[in-house]
């Protein structure tokens, strides 16, 4: 930092031996010591300091981006929904205008009508379930 070699430390010692005396000299070096580590103690906070910052800057702009990746996406996928939802609007008004189907479409894989209330086709299941079959006697209670 200062760029001081041995031959000036040397030279600084030997007139602070005598300016200060033998007797001033070890105290006066201890405190000198003690500034010295505190000196270098801010310093290294200060370093710190500045790497943090730099840090949270990097930090923000990572956030930044995302955010407007996240609501570019969050428009894309709403246009698209949206154009989704204007074709099956029309296809369903196209149906209607056609006459419609008498029968309603089944879904094959659970046996629910397509277009069906899940709601309302839920408590139908919950009832069935716990209506007793009387119709029906279990085997061996006769």
């Amino acid at each position: 930092m200062f760029d001081i070699g041995f031959s000036e430390l040397m030279l600084i010692g030997v007139v602070a031996l005598i300016v200060i005396g033998p007797e001033r000299l070890p105290r006066v070096a201890r405190t000198v010591g003690h500034l010295a580590g505190r000196l270098q103690r801010y310093v290294t906070d200060v370093k710190a300091d500045i790497n943090r910052e730099m840090e949270l800057d990097e930090l923000r702009k990572m956030r930044d981006s995302m955010q407007k990746t996240a609501s570019d996406f969050e428009s894309s996928a709403n246009a698209e929904l949206s154009g989704v939802e204007a074709d099956l609007n029309r296809s369903v008004s196209d149906v209607a205008a056609d006459g419609g189907d008498a029968t309603p479409a089944t879904d094959e894989t659970h046996g629910v009508e397509q277009g069906a209330n899940p709601v309302e086709t839920a408590a139908a299941s919950a009832v069935a379930l716990t209506e007793p079959a009387e119709a029906n006697p279990a085997p061996g209670s006769r």
